[in-house]
């Protein structure tokens, strides 16, 4: 996503209301798969107290910790920040800044669900995390299609 010619690394913004469960584990694992090549935020418009237990179990289950992590507040700042923001399909309503990338993945939630049923979820974002990884890492893949948006 960033110029070639420009050697800051790219940055991600994943969004969800709530910040305690699928914008927490993408976050994680951008983080954990990118390294510091990528530099990873999250944020939530209401966010809770704490992540979500099962959330905190399901990644654990897969060596990556985020016991210790909070639900951030959204602000434009975040957004401005970032070159690609990532709404989690909650119907977040998210500054608009020209130049950024907006991307929605819908994606279930997993708020009041026993890890059982956030272990697809979590797949299903490790996936698409590592699809993300292919077009916004240090050699994005350009011209992306709608198809590698959702």
């Amino acid at each position: 996503m960033t110029d070639p010619q420009n050697p800051e690394k790219p940055s991600v913004l994943f969004v969800c209301v709530h910040n305690a469960g699928r914008s927490q584990m993408a976050a994680a694992f951008l983080t954990h798969l990118a390294g510091d090549r990528i530099e990873v935020r999250s944020a939530g418009s209401a966010p809770a107290d704490r992540v979500n237990p099962a959330v905190v179990e399901a990644m654990a289950e897969v060596g990556v910790d985020v016991a210790a992590e909070i639900p951030k507040v959204l602000t434009a700042e975040a957004v401005q920040a970032s070159d690609v923001v990532i709404t989690m399909g909650c119907g977040d309503a998210c500054p608009y800044f020209p130049g950024k990338t907006y991307l929605d993945w819908k994606l279930d939630d997993p708020a009041g669900r026993g890890v059982a049923a956030v272990r697809p979820i979590r797949d299903e974002i490790r996936a698409r995390v590592q699809n993300l990884i292919r077009l916004v890492g240090p050699d994005p893949v350009r011209g992306f299609t709608a198809n590698d948006r959702g």
